[in-house]
């Protein structure tokens, strides 16, 4: 039985000479991970509709032995080919990305990650790129999963505190003085190795460097 959903490419591999396997986030299943049998092919229906943040309405069949479910049909409804102008923005949208495969587990509903994935990829190809739109999107991200502690317990002083529970709102700060900059990284960068398995993905300080 075949299922549809709306969601975006978070990462492709080949799988082999003529397939792909393609992790997608979605609105109504979670993350997903599908095979594109033959997508590699030049004469494939769904040759070019598979990249890094590419948006689609697609449809699957589950598989009843693994998390690897069989992609039928791809609907392009966005590619965001700014992102492909600038490798600094792939950066930022990649390790974004990477966090949300880190953080969640596949084929389970998440409510809110698509839209807020979905927001960073937006600023990021309008090209606000600086450092507060990846703490801003770790911070919210962390909370979603419910890893991210009260900032005062976890050692903060009031106005980094402060900062934290502002990334939470409508209306984060589009400045920081140096200093509490320094506190609020260490602070996330902290919390995503906790959340990561122990160490810091690579990506990140590749995210943190493509600043405009």
């Amino acid at each position: 039985m075949e299922e549809r959903a709306n969601g975006i490419v978070l990462r492709h591999r080949p799988l082999t000479e003529t397939s792909l396997i393609v992790h997608w986030l979605t609105a109504e299943c979670g993350r997903v991970s599908t095979v594109a049998k033959g997508a590699r092919r030049p004469t494939s229906a769904l040759r070019g509709k598979l990249d890094l943040c590419y948006e689609a309405e697609f449809s699957f069949s589950r598989s009843s032995k693994s998390h690897l479910h069989n992609l039928r049909e791809v609907r392009l409804t966005a590619t965001h080919q700014a992102l492909r102008q600038d490798f600094n923005r792939l950066h930022q949208c990649a390790y974004g990305a990477l966090l949300v495969e880190k953080l969640t587990e596949v084929d389970a509903p998440l409510p809110g990650v698509l839209e807020l994935f979905q927001s960073l990829v937006s600023q990021v190809e309008s090209g606000r790129m600086a450092a507060l739109v990846v703490w801003c999107f770790e911070t919210r991200l962390l909370d979603l999963m419910g890893f991210l502690p009260e900032p005062e317990s976890a050692g903060l002083d009031p106005l980094a505190a402060g900062v934290i529970r502002q990334f939470l709102t409508d209306d984060p700060p589009d400045v920081l003085a140096p200093a509490a900059a320094n506190r609020i990284n260490t602070f996330l960068q902290r919390e995503v190795a906790l959340n990561t398995g122990g160490t810091v993905p690579p990506a990140r300080r590749l995210a943190l460097e493509t600043q405009v």
